[in-house]
């Protein structure tokens, strides 16, 4: 069987846009000579759809476009994912289901069993599981359909045993054939290995091929990587879609050794591509054709700066250098040679003479008061401010420069720093943007390497540096894995090694600019646990982890 994988970039609720790829990957598929085509979950309305669910004209708006994708079936057949009604009395109202339809009918409806309520997912809040395995004879094929979180049922794979039921054991005592997935995994470093190793288990354990396809791009917070497979009963991967770009990948089970896949992107590429298509689908798709950015001359706006030239083209892209009274002058050249080097627009708006009215007019109901971080912060505001008067005239979508090191202990200033429309480094440690950094160099060289080497700083009082206020960067992110992405309790941080004031003092700042990180701007995830909507805490508490240590 020659079978077609619609690698796809869907736009949220946009069911015409969505159902014109749809058709048009159908008719790509079919002038290939291909016997079939599957799409991925929810390819129609784009995932996740969140509370548009709620919506009852949103279901049925989507449900008038499942007429054209079933009539472009007339020569092939034609998975697709999809809502469809729950027509029973009792339960939530409808089904996250797959389409299967053939010769211009539908010839069936699958609906996801396993919805899964943890990280960034709740779709028990919008879906009815289905109760019962899926599968269909084709062209002499069992094919099983599983939607995403179905396959997620082996131990090593999630924290614990999340679900009483296994579809994909249900589908192996059926003897399928084929093996089939439709996906909409959200991204993050060491998923798809992680993919691959899950999807080799059940190839082992059903002897049948296999067929994954994952949605891809960028919605909101969520990367999607695509990296769609195919892999043969043997456990060998076959074909594989490309990373974050749309794809059609065609596998021919009867010569499944001709299509030998692409070797693995390294890391940083990887990350680096995946912000890239985060930004500009998040740009593209809430309608912003251009972006502004701070350049301070340091390392987070220019690595922010490099992938929104990548992202949006540098004609796009606009940079402001907004020196002040405690900036060295080597940060505005750094920052205009960059912006040379991208040929990105660049603008230079001191803040000065901003700084200094602000401070006069504050100037009676200080009286007597020592200058502290209230000024630092004015700094941060006023530049704030600047930006966001380039972001309204001129129609530009802010892009926050912060990174997840910062994010975590709330070193950064409310309506200040943390302005902007997107965090595009808000889930990347200071660490790894240095290594971004390194790799932009490598394969652009744009990057000049003084603002790689000069030690970090806000430059917001006299000769200040970032290692002043917080532990060393290498200390800071292995602790902030830790007790972030692995949600390691502090006293198993401290066992491994880390000194215990530093250990109490990363945790103390975490939870107490929990109240910041509401307020940030959408970040975009590359970590298994990105600040937002997959790690939600109270803000009003009084549970103190430090107080219980030993």
């Amino acid at each position: 069987m020659k079978i077609a994988l619609g690698q796809i970039n869907p736009l949220i609720g946009a069911f015409a846009q969505n159902c014109r790829k749809i058709c048009t990957y159908i008719r790509r598929a079919e002038k290939q000579g291909c016997d079939l085509i599957i799409f991925p979950e929810l390819a129609l309305l784009g995932y996740p759809p969140l509370d548009f669910l709620e919506k009852p004209d949103f279901y049925e708006t989507s449900f008038k476009y499942w007429d054209p994708i079933i009539r472009a079936s007339s020569s092939i057949g034609v998975i697709c994912g999809l809502v469809s009604k729950n027509e029973g009395n009792s339960g939530k109202p409808y089904y996250n289901s797959a389409l299967f339809c053939y010769r211009g009918e539908i010839r069936g409806l699958i609906h996801k069993r396993l919805l899964p309520t943890y990280d960034v997912f709740d779709e028990r809040r919008y879906f009815e599981p289905g109760q019962k395995a899926g599968w269909f004879d084709f062209k002499d094929c069992k094919l099983g359909i599983t939607i995403c979180e179905d396959i997620w049922t082996l131990e090593p794979f999630l924290p614990r045993r999340y679900y009483s039921s296994n579809p994909v054991q249900d589908l192996a005592v059926a003897s399928v054939d084929l093996l089939i997935n439709l996906s909409s995994s959200p991204f993050h470093i060491g998923k798809s290995e992680i993919v691959e190793q899950l999807l080799h288990h059940h190839v082992l354990n059903t002897k049948a091929d296999c067929v994954y396809v994952n949605q891809v791009g960028g919605n909101d917070e969520l990367l999607f990587q695509g990296h769609s497979l195919a892999m043969d009963r043997q456990g060998r991967v076959v074909a594989a879609g490309a990373d974050f770009a749309e794809d059609l990948v065609i596998w021919d089970t009867e010569q499944s050794r001709k299509n030998e896949p692409q070797a693995a992107l390294d890391k940083d590429e990887l990350v680096f591509r995946g912000l890239s298509s985060g930004l500009r689908d998040y740009a593209d798709k809430c309608g912003f054709k251009r972006a502004v950015l701070g350049l301070s001359g340091g390392i987070d706006s220019a690595v922010t700066a490099c992938l929104a030239a990548r992202a949006l083209g540098p004609e796009n892209v606009q940079g402001v250098a907004m020196p002040g009274p405690y900036n060295a002058p080597e940060s505005l050249q750094d920052a205009r040679e960059l912006a040379s080097r991208l040929d990105i627009g660049f603008e230079t708006v001191p803040i000065g003479d901003l700084f200094e009215m602000s401070k006069k007019s504050l100037q009676t109901v200080f009286l007597g008061q020592k200058e502290d971080t209230t000024e630092e912060n004015l700094q941060s505001r006023l530049r704030g401010l600047i930006l966001m008067a380039f972001s309204n005239k001129f129609c530009s979508l802010l892009l926050n420069t912060g990174n997840k090191s910062e994010l975590a202990v709330g070193y950064c200033t409310l309506y200040g720093d943390m302005n902007g429309g997107l965090s595009v480094l808000g889930d990347v440690p200071k660490k790894m943007v240095y290594r971004l950094a390194a790799y932009i160099n490598t394969t652009y060289g744009t990057i000049p390497e003084r603002i790689i080497s000069r030690p970090p700083s806000a430059e917001l009082s006299p000769g200040q540096k970032d290692e002043d206020s917080l532990p060393a960067y290498d200390q800071l992110d292995s602790i902030l894995a830790a007790y972030v992405e692995e949600q390691m309790p502090a006293e198993k941080i401290i066992s491994l090694g880390w000194d215990r004031s530093v250990v109490e003092w990363v945790v103390r700042r975490v939870t107490a600019n929990e109240y910041k990180r509401r307020q940030a701007p959408p970040v975009l995830r590359v970590t298994s646990k990105a600040f937002g909507m997959g790690r939600i805490f109270p803000i009003a508490h009084g549970y103190r982890e430090i107080e219980h240590l030993k």
